[in-house]
């Protein structure tokens, strides 16, 4: 089988690693390192990648770019000489290049990847990210979350351990947070929640724009009409801020219009570098503190808390992680190469490798997915609104159902539009797609209509409709996420998702339950009658829901109540009630 390199494309550095003798290894770069700045940069037409073209950005920025991986998935473009490029054409260089010293590391050809991005990173973005490998000559098998990756390895080196454990992940330009447990040898994410516009950048920025208000310079004249002296700046303020790890105050040299160095310095204290840090700190309290109620984990639950990514070795950091969780975080491994190892692992994963053989892991979708709806308002109609079907943080593969009913009389036409995200209304989610019926029966208005998501690893979404009018299914298969699928792996996977479908509504032992339930209402007095016809509205819904755990509670529920008001539910085994 073909060797699958694992590659951490990062924000500010990438690597690569590969599944080699029973264990994740590091790839070294050309020069010896396993870092590769994300910087591409062009001296003579001549394109460089990595250390050459960071210190480029700073002689001569106008030759270089950095961070545009934060631009993934948007019509950006960055202007290197006289050639524009887009983010996915500049993460393809770096892809590239790694592909390059992996060949070269490994002495053959290197075809796949398994490729890691933010967790929070939505369709668009992620759809960007496999373009980037395929411009760069690599079939992306898969593409794994990066804490999910990190956690990979911990779960790895010791897969006998049952524990909880939360990975902060803070790279340079993207804040993730995932909640996983570890047990028996299975790896099961609970919740993840984070931001793709929070890193270790923001912080080195916010300290270049105090340092130059403090030199009676303005940031944004800075950054857009001086260019030369904004790169120096930001090098200079990096190098500052690395340094609060062991000092409790730095100075911060100002460059002149032309990035040289002069004798005017400034000095930063910590305290008040967390000041003007501090509404950062605030963003990324906010997903911490989600990731651990989706979840419905408390602080002291969480056994161990990971870093991931060079920015959590920050003080700021390390220290809101002691006093939320009353325990020093977990750093056994590298936070810079953690990620890449873990796309390794998950690389021999799909190989079927036997050292990982024992190992399971689960994921959640990390966004909801859902159609849009309309909603009534006194007498007005207003479209418009987001209907979750597969709520974030379920976990995968999952199939889900809701039920929405048509607004006009003899409705003919429906479309079924398909977005994902957490906004109220449609118009701030993604859309992914739409499935369009044109031949429903005439029927007043109201009529019922079942839709069904259902959603696996490989990031497929098939789309059910199913009027119960006229008995007809409608169905559409969107791979978005799934593009490294050829048809034959497309159709076996479409097929595992049908074992995934749940229809409780069609099982005759189960409409027996509810007419029987029903038929006992009648017998009793107004307070039991009331809580019987709760628990019934509960069944009725479950049955639609195509959830089995909440249908399998919801029916004991009903038929324990039964049982105590005298009416035990009985059945044959042909399903008749006796």
């Amino acid at each position: 089988m073909e060797t699958i390199i694992g590659i951490d494309l990062g924000t500010t550095n990438s690597l690569c690693a590969v599944f080699k003798d029973g264990k994740p290894i590091l790839i070294p770069n050309s020069e010896g390192q396993f870092l590769t700045p994300s910087a591409v940069g062009m001296v003579d037409e001549k394109v460089i990648v990595g250390a050459a073209a960071k210190d480029l950005k700073v002689n001569k920025p106008e030759l270089a770019a950095l961070y545009f991986k934060r631009n993934m998935g948007t019509d950006s473009d960055f202007k290197i000489g006289k050639k524009v490029f887009n983010a996915p054409e500049l993460s393809a260089v770096i892809l590239k290049t790694l592909k390059e010293d992996a060949e070269k590391f490994l002495g053959h050809e290197v075809k796949d990847a398994v490729i890691t991005v933010p967790a929070y990173f939505n369709d668009h973005q992620r759809k960007a990210t496999k373009l980037a490998g395929k411009i760069a000559g690599l079939n992306v098998k898969r593409i794994i979350n990066e804490p999910t990756a990190a956690a990979l390895v911990y779960g790895f080196h010791d897969q006998d351990a049952d524990k909880k454990l939360m990975i902060i992940d803070l790279g340079g330009g993207t804040f993730d947070v995932t909640i996983m447990e570890i047990f028996e040898g299975s790896l099961e994410i609970t919740s993840t929640a984070g931001e793709s516009f929070l890193g270790g950048e923001d912080f080195t920025f916010r300290m270049a724009a105090w340092t130059l208000q403090q030199a009676g310079m303005n940031f944004e004249m800075v950054e857009f009409r001086k260019p030369e002296l904004m790169a120096r700046m930001l090098k200079l303020c990096e190098k500052a801020k690395r340094s609060f790890a062991d000092k409790e105050e730095v100075e911060i040299s100002i460059p002149d219009e032309k990035g040289e160095l002069t004798d005017q310095k400034i000095s930063m204290s910590s305290e008040q570098f967390t000041e003007i840090t501090a509404e950062l700190m605030k963003r990324l309290e906010k997903p911490v503190i989600r990731a651990l109620r989706d979840s419905e984990t408390l602080p002291d639950e969480v056994d161990e808390v990971i870093l991931v990514g060079g920015a959590t070795r920050m003080s700021l950091v390390t220290d809101f992680i002691k006093n939320l969780f009353k325990k020093d975080p977990c750093c056994e491994y590298n936070p810079d190469q953690v990620v890449a190892l873990g796309a390794a692992v998950q690389a021999a994963l799909i190989k079927d490798d036997q050292a990982v053989e024992d190992m399971v892991m689960t994921d959640v979708c990390p966004f909801s997915l859902g159609t849009e709806v309309t909603k009534v308002f006194g007498h007005q109609n207003q479209d418009g609104y987001f209907l979750p079907v597969i709520h974030r943080n379920s976990v995968i593969p999952v199939s889900r159902e809701e039920v929405v009913y048509t607004m006009y009389d003899n409705q003919r036409q429906l479309n079924i539009e398909v977005f994902q995200g957490e906004a109220r209304k449609v118009k701030d989610n993604i859309q992914l797609g739409e499935l369009k019926i044109d031949d429903l029966p005439k029927h007043p208005k109201g009529m019922p209509i079942h839709v069904r998501f259902s959603y696996d690893m490989n990031g497929i979404l098939e789309v059910e409709v199913f009027i119960p009018e006229s008995g007809k299914k409608y169905s559409t298969v969107l791979t978005n996420h799934a593009k490294h699928l050829d048809e034959d792996d497309l159709q076996e996977a479409v097929e595992k998702i049908q074992k995934l479908k749940f229809y409780p509504r069609d099982d005759l032992r189960n409409r027996r339950l509810l007419l029987f339930a029903e038929s006992v209402v009648g017998e009793l007095n107004v307070y039991e009658r009331q809580s019987l016809e709760e628990l019934i509205d509960t069944f009725e819904t479950a049955l639609n829901s195509g959830d089995k755990d909440y249908f399998e509670s919801t029916q004991n529920h009903l038929l324990v109540k039964l049982s105590s008001l005298g009416h035990p539910y009985k059945s044959n085994p042909e399903g008749l009630t006796e």
